[in-house]
């Protein structure tokens, strides 16, 4: 009998709620221009607004990596996406600073367990081998969605106005529930549509006892994931590669408006490009993570050289931004850092796997909650700045220092082979 690839399916509604999950976070950074104007915030006042999801995500990401572990990727992320489809609706309903901010806060503490559940249900869904390509398939929602957000984000924008356009992403955020309820379980054997032999394929190189083990982690399980030091560098990088996406997420708009004087609709298409080009680099060295592990068989080699290379073309790019005046330069060194940042995700994601396979979403919610940190003092800082001195420059220059450190430390302490720890 020929196995069933239900896997596949499962990997395409993660893909599909991540798109979902990025355009409905990334929408404001189009819409705050007309906030600003129509509710009259400061651009301090904005990056407040704009790091209040960072803020929301950090209490929930932790949490939701537990969450996930104890009951499972299939309840926690269909309430997840349940509430988030709520903040989306207060965000166009929002009157005021403080509403608004409260909207976003909600958003991100909504969007908190999302990749904890991703993590979760590659690890039981797909064998060992395979997981980093997986997550790459899953994890390139990320730019695909940024890529074609903000064509549609702007069209929407133009045409219904700032509060119209969450009301459509509200509704849209909805339809994806239902089916992730209906079609997945987090135990492949207990689904309908897998048979032995497709079965047997996701066992392959798992544990012989590989049922889940819902359960809250022992203390003795956490300290091990916050004294790991591969996994500890592996957070920084992590949070590094936050910083990045959510500057550019946030504030790229903003930046080729204010920098360049373009129009709301040249925004939106002059943005595809970077984004396009990191859910290349994303797909294609997911890919390759898992094929050097498989010809060379260490962890070393297609995760941490992958991590520490990546970021350094990060780091080198930003640094031309920051000095050039001519759009074309801007925009070809901004998609080869947003490529170069993003690349190396199903990577970070991996290494979870590779050394808590057991607690790998616990892992993956600490790392999240980094990554969160990132999410509130990017675009704070960089509203900061704005409010001080008017120039994004300050902005490419600490993204450059961040990079570099991360590579330092990648390189001297990200040891995955000697650091698998299974409590």
């Amino acid at each position: 009998m020929v196995a069933t690839r239900f896997h596949r399916v499962v990997i395409f509604l993660l893909f599909a709620i991540t798109v979902v999950n990025y355009i409905d976070r990334a929408a404001i950074s189009y819409a705050i221009p007309a906030i600003e104007q129509q509710l009259g915030l400061s651009k301090a006042a904005a990056g407040t607004i704009l790091g209040a999801f960072g803020l929301g995500y950090a209490v929930t990401t932790l949490i939701g990596g537990f969450a996930v572990d104890r009951y499972g990727a299939r309840i926690v992320l269909s309430i997840a996406a349940v509430l988030w489809s709520l903040s989306i609706g207060l965000t166009g309903l929002a009157s005021g600073f403080l509403t608004l901010y409260l909207a976003r806060t909600l958003l991100g503490m909504a969007e908190g367990p999302n990749f904890s559940a991703v993590t979760g249900a590659v690890e039981r869904w797909l064998p060992p081998a395979r997981q980093a390509s997986a997550l790459s398939y899953a994890l390139v929602a990320v730019p695909v969605a940024l890529a074609c957000g903000g064509p549609i984000v702007t069209q929407l924008l133009a045409a219904l106005g700032w509060r119209g356009t969450f009301a459509v992403l509200f509704a849209l955020s909805l339809v994806w529930v239902p089916l992730w309820y209906v079609l997945f379980r987090d135990d492949p054997a207990q689904s309908r549509h897998v048979n032995a032999q497709e079965l047997a394929f996701i066992r392959e190189g798992q544990k012989a006892e590989a049922a889940p083990v819902r359960r809250w982690p022992r203390m003795s399980e956490v300290r091990v994931l916050l004294t790991n030091r591969t996994l500890l560098v592996n957070y920084w990088a992590f949070f590094v590669f936050g910083y990045f996406l959510f500057f550019f997420m946030a504030w790229l708009p903003s930046y080729l408006q204010q920098s360049y004087g373009l129009n709301l609709a040249a925004v939106g298409a002059f943005t595809v490009l970077p984004w396009l080009c990191a859910a290349v680099a994303l797909w294609a060295l997911g890919r390759w993570s898992d094929h050097l592990l498989k010809t060379t068989g260490r962890l070393r080699v297609s995760r941490s050289y992958l991590i520490a290379g990546t970021q350094l073309v990060a780091a080198l790019a930003v640094v031309p931004v920051a000095f050039s005046a001519s759009l074309p330069v801007a925009i070809a060194c901004i998609s080869l850092a947003v490529a170069a940042s993003m690349g190396a995700n199903a990577a970070y994601f991996a290494v979870n796997v590779d050394i808590v396979p057991e607690k790998a979403a616990t892992a993956l919610g600490i790392m999240d909650f980094c990554f969160a940190l990132a999410g509130f003092v990017a675009p704070v800082i960089t509203g900061f700045v704005l409010s001080l001195r008017g120039s994004f420059a300050d902005g490419f220059g600490l993204m450059a220092v961040l990079a570099l450190s991360s590579v330092v430390l990648v390189l001297a302490f990200h040891r995955p082979d000697e650091d698998r720890a299974i409590p």
